[in-house]
């Protein structure tokens, strides 16, 4: 799984016209879930995304979660993460993960996520034509593979 987590100090999705996901400080997370994941995969984002301190303490220095900032999140599924790019112009999407797979390790990753915070996970809709907006706080963006965990 690729997580592209943006440290945001707002964010939204909509869906058709409609807002279907809002927060303000938090993390705007993109996921794309590959074919060979699975629930390991979600668990360790998980486990990365709820321990990552990357909000600024009093003196300034990245040293706070997004629990300690009473932080909010928007996930939203990006099967694109996984385009390959070598061969011409058009990118193939062969690599991701089909909707039967990636729909439950989606929601697992979901579940994993509000265990770990114990608080609601808010998401775009999996698989529709989103307008995702935020303000990329820093700017700080992250990205976590967990099929290369370093």
């Amino acid at each position: 799984m690729l997580a592209v987590i943006q440290r945001v100090s707002e964010a939204k999705v909509e869906i058709d016209g409609q807002i279907n996901a809002q927060i303000k400080q938090g993390f705007l997370i993109l996921v794309g879930i590959h074919q060979h994941d699975t629930e390991a995969d979600s668990q360790y984002l998980a486990n990365k995304i709820s321990a990552l301190r990357i909000f600024s303490d009093s003196d300034g220095k990245m040293n706070l979660d997004i629990k300690a900032i009473h932080g909010q999140i928007i996930l939203v599924s990006q099967f694109t993460l996984h385009a390959q790019t070598k061969k011409g112009n058009r990118p193939s999407f062969i690599e991701a993960a089909r909707p039967e797979q990636a729909i439950p390790l989606y929601h697992h990753l979901i579940e994993q996520l509000e265990n770990k915070l114990g608080s609601p996970i808010q998401t775009g809709k999996f698989g529709a034509d989103m307008q995702v907006s935020l303000i990329n706080d820093g700017p700080v963006t992250i990205i976590i593979d967990s099929q290369h965990p370093n």
